[in-house]
């Protein structure tokens, strides 16, 4: 079965998109640890020079990312037959697991200001404004990409809404503190992001895990493409059947198709081939026509 050009075209302008998102976040996140660096360092702040840090993260997450879609736009080699479309994942895998240790930390650090609440300065506030200011830029960019199908963009979109959040919790927090002198509303907003950006880590996480696993893409039922398949004219049974993703918008499937000897076998591959591409969005498969007494002989040599 080849492949659809339409596909091919649909499927890499929406891979420039999310490139270009990539690539404005990582400029303006990146731009904005320096100058908070340099602040930090300047006037001895400790609460710039770590919010610095935060910002360092999500830097790494979409350099990460950027890096991970350049290196997945290889071609392919007789080495690596899918090129390296999968590396994607891994950033995706690589960018839930740093999701779900900063969550971790998060608490950590929470759970010591409990005991020790710290002051706040009206500085800090500016600062948490600035930040949620860039993050608010940055994920509004990042929205622009597909975060819905692509995997390796929405880790790290999530790592962005995740500091995002941070920046609205820190904020709520010193006007508390500011105004009411209630220290503990930073330990316990610091908890309600750390569960936030945990769900966000562990969606993630467990998603490119999946796709590692060979597993089934989420929009696809098994058992009504199966059925799709029998349904087809001259069609006895559907054996062997797998389904599959090379990167998060890239299903595949291969099977074997049991036929009636009379049948036009390359008409019935050209209709294979449409109903996969109109009512499963798949464009790469890979089908196997048998002839039911093939079919049979096979299966009798696998029950001796």
């Amino acid at each position: 079965m080849g492949h659809d050009h339409s596909h091919h075209h649909g499927h890499h302008h929406h891979h420039t998109n999310n490139k270009t998102a990539l690539k404005w976040s990582f400029i303006f996140i990146f731009s904005f640890m320096i100058i908070e660096a340099i602040g930090g360092l300047l006037t001895n702040s400790l609460a710039l020079l770590s919010d610095a840090g935060h910002m360092f993260s999500d830097a790494f997450a979409l350099g990460l990312s950027l890096f991970a879609m350049s290196i997945g736009q290889k071609g392919t080699s007789a080495a690596k037959t899918y090129g390296y479309r999968r590396f994607e994942i891994l950033a995706a895998f690589f960018n839930g697991l740093t999701l779900l240790l900063i969550s971790v930390y998060i608490v950590y650090e929470a759970l010591h200001r409990f005991f020790a609440p710290p002051q706040v300065s009206p500085a800090m506030l500016y600062i948490a404004t600035t930040g949620l200011v860039v993050n608010i830029i940055v994920a509004w960019i990042l929205m622009k990409g597909d975060t819905k199908d692509n995997l390796n963009l929405r880790s790290a979109f999530l790592h962005v809404l995740g500091d995002l959040l941070g920046s609205v919790g820190a904020i709520t927090a010193g006007l508390l503190i500011y105004f009411f002198n209630w220290n503990i509303a930073d330990p316990i907003a610091s908890m309600i992001v750390a569960v936030l950006v945990f769900v966000s880590g562990i969606r993630v996480f467990f998603a490119s895990i999946h796709v590692l696993m060979e597993g089934k893409p989420q929009h696809i039922s098994y058992d009504k493409l199966k059925d799709e398949l029998q349904c087809l004219p001259g069609v006895c049974a559907v054996y062997d059947m797998h389904i599959w993703s090379i990167t998060s918008d890239f299903p595949a499937m291969s099977c074997h198709l049991v036929v009636t000897d009379d049948i036009d076998r390359d008409k019935l591959l050209e209709e294979t081939k449409e109903m996969l591409k109109d009512k499963f969005h798949i464009s790469h498969s890979t089908i196997q026509v048998v002839g039911k007494q093939a079919y049979h002989i096979h299966h009798q040599d696998r029950c001796h």
